[in-house]
């Protein structure tokens, strides 16, 4: 499956499980992959910011926290290297700057890294682990 298809599959599910196991969290999904016309796509550009939105956005608070953001990932290795270094790429450097930017502003905002790890993220977040 490519890697696109796979981190899809892997949002669908997340928010399969969301909506099963919290049913009262405000969540959606960022929209930026989705193939639509070109005046819609030029629409959607100018309605957002200059940032690379996280893939996941949550919208509730915790005791630390003003709501969490997710960049989902296919695996661990995809992001970083051996030695657990971020991968110097434009891609992943703009996404890292995004996180820290949300970071600073008193949001938790993480990469994720497959199903499991991400559900880990989200039920550590709001207060289940």
């Amino acid at each position: 499956m490519p890697k696109k298809k796979l981190e899809e599959a892997i949002q669908i599910s997340i928010s399969k499980y969301i909506r099963l196991q919290h049913p009262c969290v405000i969540f959606t999904s960022e929209s930026s992959g989705v193939r639509v016309n070109m005046g819609t796509a030029i629409k959607m550009k100018a309605q957002r910011s200059r940032h690379r939105l996280p893939d996941l956005m949550i919208f509730r608070s915790n005791s630390q926290y003003n709501g969490l953001f997710i960049e989902l990932k296919k695996d661990f290795h995809e992001i970083y290297k051996v030695d657990g270094t971020l991968r110097q790429t434009e891609h992943l450097l703009e996404q890292q700057r995004t996180l820290d930017l949300l970071t600073k502003q008193g949001y938790y905002a993480v990469f994720g890294c497959g199903f499991d790890a991400v559900k880990d993220i989200i039920d550590g977040y709001l207060g289940l682990k």
